[in-house]
């Protein structure tokens, strides 16, 4: 029967479903529509829509643009380093194997700091002056290049194309937990090791990182940020139109005094702009505070081996402060939004706060 509610005549379990499905303050994007058609409708403002083009974001450059050269130590040299004991004999046999000519970039950087230490070591077991020459010679190359090696072991890596791809949607809505925990707890560990490795400190444990790399590649979240970041501003920057079209008609109360129409936008604004924008809002600063914070800083501490193709991506993406930033961008849109309710609610007295 068609008047009949859902609860008689489905199971619980699917009206709860079907009730979820209807629900547009369940996802961001139908949150972003939502909000926009009933601020229109309750300010009898014409009706607008999410602009169908966000904001400019791009993926990450391609990998060949990002990955820097690493120098090699000519096979005069590895081969002749090999001939002698010490654990560098067997670090120069494995790179000098089939598998250690193709070696990925975090098995690289291992490499590097394998090489580098069982050098070293090795210099004070020996008494020959050439080879303690050639050895102090491939420590110095070693050393001088490692920057590169944890750059390419970092931002130079297929997974962490994953985490910042943008075809995976928006940021969820009201989740369970903070769904960047793990992410931001890896980045923290790694920023450590990156910044003990940054001045040669080389008793960092490297055998962590391989967990991290496959995090990267099965989570997708600092791209879904990046994507509510502009599904933010073109939201927020439309209804700030709104706003503007509505405070330049006549006053929404004469004299201050509230009237009906003032407490239907008063309900509006506590009920849907402060019960369920800005709940969204506060996920996406803080999730762009504690993951794009920390892969902002896992960029800034390696900005003098940063190429330049990399440079714009990161000044929009993920710096706070640049010219281009789209973190700035969301501040200022967040910032007007906030400031055009005020104004129009203090034409009746109601202004928070």
């Amino acid at each position: 029967m068609p008047g009949s509610s859902c609860l008689k005549w489905l199971i619980p379990g699917v009206c709860a479903l079907f009730l979820a499905g209807c629900n547009p303050f369940s996802e961001a994007e139908p949150m972003m529509e939502e909000y926009l058609e009933r601020l229109a409708r309750v300010l009898d403002t014409p009706s607008v829509s999410v602009p169908s083009d966000l904001p400019p974001a791009s993926t990450v450059p391609r990998r060949r643009e990002r990955v820097l050269d690493m120098p090699e130590l000519d096979l005069g040299m590895l081969d002749f380093l090999s001939l002698y004991g010490c654990e560098l004999q067997y670090v120069v046999g494995e790179r000098n194997s089939v598998m250690g000519r193709v070696m990925q970039p975090l098995n690289r950087l291992r490499y590097e700091v394998r090489f580098i230490r069982a050098a070293e070591d090795c210099m004070a077991e020996i008494d020959d002056e050439r080879l303690e020459k050639t050895l102090q010679d491939a420590v110095e190359s070693k050393r001088a290049s490692l920057p590169a090696a944890i750059w390419n072991a970092t931002w130079g890596t297929e997974e962490i194309e994953r985490l910042l791809t943008l075809s995976k949607g928006f940021y969820p809505v009201a989740a369970e937990g903070n769904p960047v925990s793990d992410l931001v707890r890896d980045l923290g560990q790694l920023n450590q090791a990156v910044s003990d490795l940054s001045v040669q400190q080389l008793d960092v444990p490297l055998d962590a990182l391989g967990g991290v790399h496959q995090r990267w590649q099965s989570e997708f979240r600092a791209g879904q940020v990046i994507n509510s970041a502009r599904l933010l501003i073109a939201t927020l920057n439309a209804g700030t139109e709104t706003l503007k079209a509505r405070l330049d008609e006549r006053p929404l109360c004469l004299n201050g005094r509230p009237n009906n129409q003032s407490e239907i936008v008063r309900n509006f604004f506590f009920n849907v702009y402060i019960g369920e924008i800005q709940p969204y809002m506060s996920d996406v600063s803080r999730a762009r505070d504690s993951l794009i914070g920390a892969l902002a800083e896992l960029a800034d501490q390696q900005t003098a081996v940063m190429p330049a193709s990399f440079q714009d991506w990161y000044q929009r993406h993920l710096s706070a402060d640049a010219e281009a930033s789209l973190w700035r961008e969301l501040d200022q849109a967040m910032m007007q939004h906030t400031r055009h309710w005020q104004e129009l609610l203090e034409q009746c007295g109601l202004r928070p706060g």
